[in-house]
């Protein structure tokens, strides 16, 4: 019996082969084989319902046959595509572009691409679910329909090369609030009175003349040096000292957004290159026991952990570590993301005998950094809690106090997996109610810091709180708005640009929905329920489209052009009307403002033009000027008055007149000397 199994990633079938007997075909479908067309809206609506027009896209036409061709072949024909919505309406469509009935082909699903993994879910295929390629259908139109009509609209009022989306656009806005924030920041002036006691305690006043004093309490240095000159003569003494042991807990395993932010923090990778890394680990690298994949899948909003892969954790904690070194019984974590989909699993290894050390001899540099990191979180999951013990000592005058605090490690615990933890800051011994020499004191001056920048991982730390897009959509959301240069990314800050001021206040007084986090978060949280089957996607489709197509349409005649344009204090050469500079998609240009009338532009990257050089000679053929240009073979000279007349010739003319024909004789150089020649007979003079 022949089967074919069908997944999306040649690097994943290369893998899945690697574990089955030549009774089984793998293929690729390489993503998507069919979507909406790029070139149009590619939706029919009639009566409230919308349809896709969804296309085979041209560069997977040769794919598709391939598939179809081995499908006729075989007995049995598998669905193996990622475990989510995407993979689940890439399977939808596969099996349409083939001519089958999606609902009739087993579909298998797995969390890892493991031999294991691999046989069990071949013993209990299921069906595609339909609730959740609707819930991805609906996601698809949701976006075109606002990409479609909004983007259009941004570049009629605004500039060209501009785009609005459902997702990207409420995520702009977050970015932009930031920093209007930090430009409606006003520093504030205040000030610290730090001391130092015997031996070496740093410690801060915290009460003054039975005043607590808090961050912004001393607000200038006239108040700070009384303060300071008023307590520094004073006797001193170990007025208490506060002991508290507590605990440290590991962190849960990874998940996209906690993999992502971790990351990016402590590895400096991007969204998308940790994305990129762990989408190879996760289809499948080499190993100790050949191509495998080391991570479960790498696109999960569930903290969800299989028992065996608890079991194996914990058996490799005890080996390496001892028994100490292991949580009283196995840690079980739940996520607090909305709308998580608890069915699949958190972020670990496949392998638990890949360790770091073992994976060194087979993983690339970068591709070692991120496994590292996904092993080290899992493994430190299932570990004891560190112990610490807090101190806090009070120092008190007559009529102030200062406070010093420490820290000292009494049990390492998870810290253990990663070879280090927070350095100790101890205090010496002390008793109290005895005197403490007060060795030095400073009044220093601070301001108040402006709120700080997004990070590409505190951005998506943000998103996931407030429910906007899901695990797939982080990485893809900030490089869409890098790419139409909405922001930049500035020593790890996101800083957005002065376009992207522009399209977030239209869109607010316009379309205040779409730039909604709130709104944003409601929509993904209606996806969920369409993939449960309890939301009509048609229907939810409809209650968005009317009022929204509405509002466009409005829009169209009432939102006042804004276009992002610079006067250059020069007139448009054809028309006489100013010049402005704008941005468009590929850069700055220059256009007359009396456009559409006018429809002079010019590329301000284009080079000057040159000085036309007019030579003292007349064309032989029209009487006109003969002038030098230039092309990419290099110069050559030309009559002015093309292209009514042609004459065109390689080397300069001169006034001399050829002696056997009368032509016009031109002058040319070889390694001997210049010499004239005749353009006409070629007749050569050599030159005195």
């Amino acid at each position: 019996m022949k089967s074919l199994i069908i997944v999306e990633s040649p690097a994943k079938a290369k893998t899945i082969k690697n574990f089955l007997g030549g009774d089984y075909s793998v293929l690729a479908s390489k993503g998507h084989v069919r979507d909406l067309p790029k070139s149009t809206f590619g939706i029919k609506i009639e009566n409230s319902l919308f349809v896709p027009e969804y296309k085979i896209e041209k560069d997977h036409a040769a794919i598709v046959k391939e598939i179809k061709d081995a499908a006729a072949k075989s007995d049995e024909v598998y669905i193996a595509t990622d475990e989510d919505r995407e993979g689940e309406a890439i399977g939808y469509h596969i099996a349409t572009a083939i001519g089958k009935k999606p609902e009739s082909l087993p579909r298998i699903a797995f969390h890892e691409i493991t031999k294991t993994a691999i046989i069990n879910s071949l013993k209990n295929p299921r069906r595609i679910d339909i609730d959740s390629v609707n819930a991805q259908q609906a996601r698809r139109l949701l976006d075109r329909i606002v990409g479609y009509k909004l983007s259009p609209l941004l570049a009629s009022k605004i500039q060209r090369g501009l785009s609005a989306g459902r997702v990207q656009s409420s995520a702009l806005k977050i970015v932009v609030d930031k920093e209007r924030e930090i430009r409606a920041f006003q520093k504030e002036e205040y000030w610290s009175i730090d001391a130092l006691f015997a031996p070496n305690i740093e410690a801060l006043l915290v009460e003054f003349e039975s005043e607590k004093i808090e961050k912004l309490t001393i607000t200038n240095e006239a108040a700070a040096t009384k303060i300071r000159d008023a307590v520094k003569d004073k006797p001193y003494i170990v007025d208490s000292i506060e002991k508290k042991t507590r605990t440290s807990a590991p962190n849960p395993p990874f998940m996209t957004s906690t993999l992502q932010q971790s990351a990016s923090s402590l590895l400096g990778f991007s969204p998308k290159k940790t994305m990129s890394i762990a989408q190879k680990l996760y289809e499948g690298v080499k190993t100790t026991n050949g191509i495998s994949g080391v991570i479960t899948y790498m696109r999960t909003d569930s903290l969800n952990i299989a028992k065996e892969a608890i079991s194996a954790a914990r058996e490799e904690i005890e080996k390496v570590y001892g028994e100490k070194y292991l949580s009283e019984k196995p840690k079980i974590y739940t996520t607090k993301s909305k709308g998580a989909q608890e069915a699949h699993e958190a972020i670990r290894p496949t392998i638990i005998g890949f360790t770091p050390q073992v994976a060194k001899s087979y993983l690339e540099a970068d591709d070692l950094k991120l496994y590292t990191l996904i092993y080290n979180r899992f493994l430190a999951s299932q570990m004891a809690n560190a112990l610490f013990e807090s101190q806090s000592v009070i120092f008190a005058s007559s009529n102030a106090k200062f406070k010093a605090n420490g820290r000292k490690l009494l049990f390492d615990g998870f810290y253990k997996v990663y070879g280090g933890n927070d350095k100790d800051a101890l205090l010496p011994n002390l008793k109290e109610k005895e005197a403490i020499e007060l060795k030095q004191i400073e009044a220093n001056c601070h301001f108040t810091e402006p709120p700080a920048r997004y990070s590409e991982a505190s951005l998506i730390s943000k998103l996931e709180s407030l429910g906007i897009g899901r695990p797939s959509t982080y990485a893809p959301t900030i490089s869409i708005l890098t790419s139409r240069d909405y922001i930049n990314i500035e020593k790890k800050q996101i800083v957005p640009t002065e376009i992207a001021f522009t399209v977030t206040q239209l869109l607010e007084n316009h379309f205040p929905k779409i730039v909604d986090s709130g709104f944003t978060s409601s929509m993904e949280d209606t996806l969920d329920l369409i993939a449960e089957g309890k939301k009509d996607w048609q229907a939810v489709l409809a209650e968005f489209y009317t009022p929204f197509d509405e509002q466009v349409a409005k829009g169209k005649k009432e939102i006042q052009s804004i276009k992002v344009a610079t006067p250059l204090g020069e007139k448009c050469p054809e028309c006489g009307s100013e010049l402005l500079l704008r941005k468009g998609r590929f850069g700055e240009f220059v256009a007359c403002s009396n456009y559409p009338k006018c429809k002079y532009t010019k590329n301000i990257n284009q080079a000057p033009k040159k000085e036309v050089v007019k030579l003292s000679v007349k064309c032989p053929e029209c009487g006109g000027d003969i002038i030098e240009r230039a092309s990419k073979r290099g110069k050559f000279f030309g009559c002015s008055n093309y292209p009514k007349c042609n004459f065109i010739s390689n080397n300069e003319p001169t006034n001399e007149k050829c002696p056997e024909c009368g032509g016009v004789m031109a002058k040319k150089s070889l390694k001997k000397g210049e010499f004239l020649e005749c353009i006409k007979c070629k007749y050569r003079h050599e030159k005195q």
